[in-house]
C-alpha cells in the first residue's frame, strides 16, 4: 500500500515552540508542518525559525488580507524564513493577489531562493451556506469557492486551500492548474470540533487534493509518529 506522508501537513496547534519542537521529532515525514495565526502571534519569526531548523518544511498560514502594499509589506518581511507554501486571503481581491505574486517572486529571485508556493484562501471550513446567509452573502459556499478559485489563477497563484467538499467541482471548472490543499480533515471516528465542511483523509485525496491537513488527529495522540503513519496508509 502506498505510504502518502508526503501528502500530509500537520497542523502545529500550539504555542509552546518546545512541544512543537518535541512533536516536530516525532514526525520527520510528514509533509509540511503548517504554523498559524496563534504560534506565530505568540513566538514571531525567531518562532517559527527554531522549528525550520530542523529540516521541517514550513507552511506558514498568516492568511494575509489587506490593501495591497500592506500585504506585499508583511509577506517581504516574512519571506527570509523561506516557508515552503504561504496563504493570502482570496477576498482581498485580484490587485492584492497579484502584487504579493509579484513581491514573492522579485524577493525570491533577487535572493536566489527556491519560491513558496502561494496559496489563496477561499471560504473557511468553520463556514456553511447558514452563515453566509447571516453576513448577507446570496448563493451557496461552493459557488464563491468557484469564483474565487477562478481568481486565484486569474492572480497567478500557485494553489488554493479549500474544503474537500468543495474538490470535485473546482476540478471539474479549472482543471489540475491548482495546486489544492484541504483543512477540515478528520478520521471516521473524530472529533469535529470547529469544522464544518469536513471529510475523511481517502475521499479528500479521490476528489482531488494535493495536500491534506490534519491537526488533532496527530497532534493529540499519544504517540503522533504512529497515528501520521497509521492516516498515510488508510488513504
Amino acid at each position: 500500500m502506498k505510504d502518502f506522508k508526503e501528502k500530509i501537513i500537520v497542523a502545529i496547534d500550539t504555542i509552546d515552540t518546545n512541544a512543537a519542537l518535541r512533536l516536530t521529532k516525532t514526525i520527520p515525514d510528514a509533509g509540511a508542518l503548517k504554523i498559524g495565526l496563534e504560534y506565530f502571534c505568540f513566538n514571531g519569526p525567531e518562532g517559527v525559525k527554531l522549528i525550520s531548523e530542523t529540516g521541517a518544511r514550513i507552511f506558514l498560514d498568516l492568511k494575509f488580507h489587506d490593501i495591497p502594499n500592506t500585504v506585499a509589506g508583511a509577506i517581504k518581511a516574512i519571506l527570509h524564513l523561506q516557508p515552503y507554501m504561504l496563504t493570502v486571503h482570496l477576498s482581498g481581491g485580484y490587485d492584492m493577489l497579484a502584487k504579493a505574486n509579484e513581491i514573492v517572486s522579485e524577493y525570491c529571485l533577487k535572493n536566489a531562493i527556491k519560491k513558496p508556493i502561494i496559496l489563496g484562501v477561499s471560504v473557511l471550513t468553520s463556514l456553511d451556506d447558514n452563515d453566509f446567509l447571516s453576513l448577507g452573502i446570496n448563493g451557496k459556499v461552493e459557488d464563491q469557492v468557484v469564483r474565487l478559485a477562478k481568481l486565484a489563477e486569474a492572480a497567478g497563484l500557485d494553489g488554493l486551500v479549500s474544503s474537500a467538499k468543495e474538490l470535485k467541482i473546482i476540478r471539474k471548472e479549472l482543471g489540475n492548474s491548482l495546486i489544492l490543499v484541504t483543512p477540515g480533515i478528520r478520521l471516521m471516528d473524530g472529533q469535529v470540533n470547529d469544522q464544518k465542511r469536513i471529510v475523511t483523509p481517502s475521499q479528500a485525496i479521490n476528489d482531488g487534493a494535493n495536500y491534506l491537513v490534519i491537526g488533532r488527529p496527530i497532534t493529540a495522540s499519544k504517540d503522533p509518529g504512529a497515528a501520521l503513519d497509521h492516516i498515510s496508509k488508510v488513504i
